[in-house]
């Protein structure tokens, strides 16, 4: 009897495994479909560029035309695999290298010309889709490779921020263009970067975006009861004293979602209008909750 629970728990936690390696996979697979769509109907019909080694990718086939996109995506990875095997997490090599596999793969493939001739709309409708498309990507275990194999290698080879890494490779990616584009593609481009960094973030953080915030009030029990009753979050009550008053305080902070916030400054005002109220973007939250008390 033991050991035929022991066999069943087993074969859920593999059945488990994999689907989320199938899902995953799924998840670069339609993001690579979709970022293609835009690259081979969008970027490349109108001269456009992209960002990161995909970029440099579409740059390499301006250069030679007869090389295909997929083929140069390929062999600029290959040396950020190679060093990325001793930097990297193991799970996410697998997962970035099929990723990499993928993405290369679809570019062979043939996509219809987005029928829109002007150009600010091309770049508004490629920074949507490729912004959907990574999105996707980023939200799997993995990647597509290219410029996060190489932000993660900077970072712990050399304690260079990712947001650096990619901004610097960028600037680069766009001052090469100066030199085979003119002026207005590569404006053209900067436009289609900033669309499709809005759009990755709403994809992958979507209305899930956390804000921490802050209260200080005299009405602290009130509003920390109001959190955990109607919110259904914790609070962290810190014990406080108010610089010029000496006035002993008590601080709360709690974790909510954006689409909380207007619940609760509404909650804030009804119960003390005076209150002291910090709201802050959050880059993660990880942890959950034990009880009435928040883990974080």
């Amino acid at each position: 009897m033991k050991s035929e629970m022991l066999l069943k728990n087993f074969s859920m936690k593999e059945v488990q495994s994999v689907r989320t390696v199938l899902w995953n996979l799924l998840l670069i697979f339609a993001g690579s479909v979709i970022c293609a769509l835009a690259v081979k109907g969008i970027l490349i019909p109108r001269q456009f560029l992209a960002g990161g080694v995909t970029g440099l990718a579409i740059f390499g086939h301006y250069l030679f035309p007869s090389l295909p996109i997929g083929f140069i995506y390929f062999l600029l990875n290959i040396p950020l695999f190679v060093i990325g095997w001793m930097f990297v997490g193991r799970r996410f090599f697998w997962y970035s290298l099929a990723g990499m596999l993928i993405f290369s793969s679809v570019m062979f493939g043939s996509y219809p010309v987005f029928p829109v001739k002007d150009m600010i709309l091309n770049a508004l409708a490629a920074g949507i889709i490729t912004g959907i498309g990574s999105g996707m990507i980023l939200r799997s275990l993995g990647s597509a490779g290219g410029l996060d194999i190489l932000s993660i290698i900077l970072f712990k080879r050399f304690s260079i921020r990712p947001g650096t890494t990619v901004m610097t490779f960028h600037a680069i990616l766009l001052l090469l263009a100066l030199a085979r584009l003119p002026m207005e593609l590569v404006l053209y481009t900067l436009i289609y970067f900033f669309i499709n960094a809005y759009f990755v973030n709403l994809v992958v953080i979507g209305l899930n975006q956390r804000k921490a915030v802050m209260i200080i009030s005299s009405r602290w029990e009130d509003i920390s009861r109001h959190i955990m009753e109607k919110l259904q979050r914790g609070v962290t009550i810190v014990e406080g004293e108010g610089g010029f008053s000496r006035q002993r305080l008590h601080i709360l902070y709690s974790v909510i979602t954006l689409t909380e916030l207007s619940r609760f400054k509404e909650m804030i005002r009804k119960i003390d209008p005076n209150a002291f109220v910090v709201v802050t973007e959050t880059l993660e939250v990880m942890g959950k909750r034990i009880g009435n008390q928040p883990h974080w």
